[in-house]
Formats: structure tokens, C-alpha cells, sequence
């Protein structure tokens, strides 16, 4: 029951933050005296509209069959458009290049402040995740192994020594490296290992209760680098689905280095939030650079390949996170994943291609461009540029997002991400 409330919840969040998208549009638009003609959330048939008034002109609003997505229709968005005589005075690409740039960006800008807002909450009522706070792996303590878990998440009964310290581990010892791979910090050490159990598994057909052993090296007190023959259990764990995985454990413990949560209180949230956001927005970038190098990897996972945690997603995989974030009682990470959503939707628009809002930023930005160096030849302005020379561009451009999208929603239904 909570797993489907938080799916429902971080849908209707997106959709909330894909309305806001399209509104920043539409009442930038309107204040620049734009006509807008349609204010629609979803695509395919009308479910239901209504017209208003307004100075630039009436606007029909509505709701569409298909949930996903929505859009802004504001005339004269090229010169291409047939526009009645009522319509010219207001069409978009007559208005100064400012204006233009100003309504093409008031989704953007609205994404980003729905992110601030968003955070600027989560900062308030919990405190926000230190970003700079690392996790290095080097060994608190050695425990012994469970080599089950119990259905409500908790792990079954131990005890001995563990193989960590089996092995010669010793508290205050930092892997370096696991299996010949380099080790960073504890989530590489983590990923190291995984990595070792699945392909042992998979080479010997190893059970739980089994062992093996790894080559590993840590660094010591006084910065001596000791080889180990790691010992590796296998063991039983449950996925966020209830079914059984078999993944290796060492049994150890590590801490982090600084405060896990930073908490503010109305004032100090402001810079916090802003700050926390900028953060966000780097690790946007480098998500967004690194898609095209993970789309093998998600095609792969839908023919029974494994699903990276950090692969692209889709609505139908974000909601998914969503319901399991709620299922676990993690509302701070719910609305900090909704956060994470505005933002991505921010800079996926800001991206120079058409049909996206900065493939339309750029085109006026180079008319401007183009008009300057006009001007400095003694001549007039160039006029809009002619979309019919960038249908090419704009279809390939659509037909791989179409693409792209079909093969991450697949894969979030075949093969989701899960967190638990």
C-alpha cells in the first residue's frame, strides 16, 4: 500500500512540475504580450477544456488522455505559422530577441526554482545530505557475518570472528584495492565486491554458506601496503521485491568523515539550499554527459544484463524510486529525488537541439549574432530564421529522444532500479 501512495505521489509530483514548466512559458509569454492560444497538460485526445480571456488574446485550457507531458502553444513561435489578422500583432518571433529568450527560458527557470524550494524544505524540516562528506574504506571494526536476512530487512544471527578479520584484517586497515580493482572509497570497495561474488557465481555455481577467497591490499598504520588473501562469504540477502540474491560479505564496519546531515534553521537554509543546489546541478551535468556511454549498459539490462543504480531513468522508473523511498519511510529522499527531477529537467532543456527550449534559445540568440555583424555591413536585420532549413535536425533530434526513451522505459518495466 505505501509502495503504490509513493509511486502515485512522485507521479502527480512530476506532473505538478511539468505543468509549472509549461506555466513559466505561458505567463512570461503573456506579460510580454504574446498570444498564447493552448495550455494543455498531456497529449492525444482532450479529456477536458475550457477557454478564458485575457489582453493578448483567449487561451484554451485542458487536460489530454495521455498523462505525460504537456505543452504551451504560443503563436507565432516561427514565422512558418498561419496567423490571423488578430493574432499577428502578438505573434513571439516579432517581439524583441530579450523577450523571446526571457519565455523560451521561463520553464527552465521555473524547474530551478522548484528545485531551490524543494531543498529550501527538506533543510528546514530535516537537514540536507553533507555531499562532502566521505566514506573511505578503512575498517572501524570486524564483525562476523549473517548469512540470512530476515523479511523486515533486519539480518539473522551471527557469530565468530567474520572472514575480514579471518583474513588478517585489522581495525584501522584502508583497502586500497579488491580483486585487482583500485578501491577508492567504501562504495567502490562495495562494488569491487560485488562484482567478485557474481562472477565466482556465476563460474562455479556457488551457493550461500560458501566461500572464496580474493586478492586484496590495505594500507596500514605508518602507510604500509599489506597483501591479503580476502575471504569472501556468501551470503543471502532480500531485494526491495522480497527475492533472494546471493552477494558476498567480509563483515566489517566503516564510518564516514564528517557530519552525515547538516541542519539549518529558516535563515541559514537559504545559502544552505543554494548551495547544496549547486552541488546538484554539477552532478546533473556529469549525469547528463554520461548518457550515451549508459545506454548499452540499459539496453543490455533489458535482455537479463544488470541494471547500474546510476543508469538513465524514465517518469516510470523515478516513480518507481519514489514508491520505494515512501514504502521505507525516507520522505527527506523522496523530495530530494523530486528535487533532482526539476533540475535535470532544467539543464535536459537547456541542452542547443531542437525541439528542446535551448535548441529554440539558440536560433534567436544567432539571429542576434547574425543581425549584429549585419548592422556593421550597413544592413538591415536578417528577420527570423527560416525553421524549415533546421526539419532535418529537429526530426533526427526527436526521433532519438523518442528512441531513447522507449529503451529506458523498457527497461524501467523489465529492469528497474532499486534502491532497497
Amino acid at each position: 500500500m505505501a509502495f503504490s501512495l509513493g509511486v502515485l505521489l512522485f507521479a502527480l509530483g512530476i506532473g505538478i512540475s511539468i505543468a509549472a514548466h509549461e506555466a513559466g512559458h505561458m505567463f512570461i509569454a503573456r506579460r510580454c504580450g504574446m498570444r498564447v492560444r493552448r495550455y494543455f497538460i498531456g497529449f492525444g485526445p482532450t479529456l477536458w477544456s475550457t477557454t478564458r480571456q485575457h489582453a493578448s488574446g483567449p487561451t484554451e485550457y485542458g487536460l489530454k488522455a495521455i498523462p505525460v507531458g504537456g505543452f504551451c502553444d504560443i503563436a507565432g513561435m516561427t514565422k512558418l505559422e498561419e496567423l490571423t489578422d488578430e493574432e499577428a500583432p502578438h505573434a513571439m518571433y516579432a517581439k524583441p530577441w530579450w523577450q523571446r529568450v526571457l519565455v523560451l527560458s521561463g520553464g527552465i527557470l521555473v524547474n530551478i526554482a522548484l528545485t531551490l524550494l524543494i531543498v529550501f524544505a527538506v533543510a528546514v524540516g530535516w537537514g540536507l545530505p553533507n555531499l562532502n562528506a566521505t566514506q573511505p574504506a578503512t575498517v572501524q571494526s570486524t564483525t562476523c557475518v549473517a548469512p540470512t536476512q530476515n523479511p523486515d530487512g533486519t539480518l539473522g544471527d551471527c557469530a565468530g570472528p567474520g572472514p575480514a578479520e579471518e583474513s588478517g584484517v585489522r581495525p584501522g586497515d584502508t583497502f586500497t584495492s579488491l580483486n585487482g580493482q583500485a578501491v577508492a572509497d567504501f562504495p567502490g570497495f562495495v562494488a569491487a565486491l560485488n562484482s567478485a561474488a557474481a562472477q565466482h557465481v556465476a563460474e562455479t555455481g556457488a551457493k550461500p554458506g560458501d566461500s572464496f577467497q580474493v586478492p586484496a591490499q590495505v594500507r596500514r598504520g605508518g602507510g604500509a601496503t599489506v597483501d591479503l588473501e580476502l575471504r569472501v562469504a556468501l551470503v543471502e540477502r532480500l531485494t526491495a521485491s522480497q527475492k533472494k540474491t546471493t552477494t558476498g560479505a567480509v563483515g566489517i564496519t566503516v564510518d564516514r568523515v564528517g557530519d552525515r546531515i547538516r541542519h539549518y534553521n529558516v535563515l541559514t537554509a537559504i545559502p544552505g539550499a543554494v548551495g547544496f543546489t549547486g552541488q546538484m546541478t554539477e552532478k546533473t551535468a556529469q549525469g547528463l554527459a554520461s548518457i550515451p556511454a549508459k545506454v548499452p549498459g540499459v539496453i543490455q539490462s533489458i535482455f537479463g544484463g544488470q541494471r547500474d543504480a546510476d543508469s538513465p531513468m524514465s517518469v516510470v522508473g523515478a516513480s518507481r524510486i519514489g514508491g520505494e523511498l515512501v514504502e521505507y519511510e525516507q520522505w527527506p529522499s523522496f523530495l530530494l529525488t523530486l528535487a533532482s527531477l526539476n533540475l535535470f529537467l532544467a539543464a535536459f532543456n537547456v541542452i542547443p537541439l531542437p525541439p528542446l527550449d535551448g535548441g529554440h534559445i539558440a536560433v534567436v540568440l544567432w539571429e542576434r549574432v547574425r543581425d549584429g555583424w549585419r548592422r556593421r555591413r550597413g544592413l538591415g536585420p536578417g528577420g527570423p530564421v527560416d525553421y524549415r532549413k533546421l526539419m532535418p535536425l529537429t526530426y533526427a533530434a526527436s526521433a532519438l529522444l523518442l528512441v531513447f526513451g522507449a529503451i529506458v522505459i523498457i527497461a524501467d518495466v523489465v529492469n528497474p532500479v532499486r534502491l532497497f
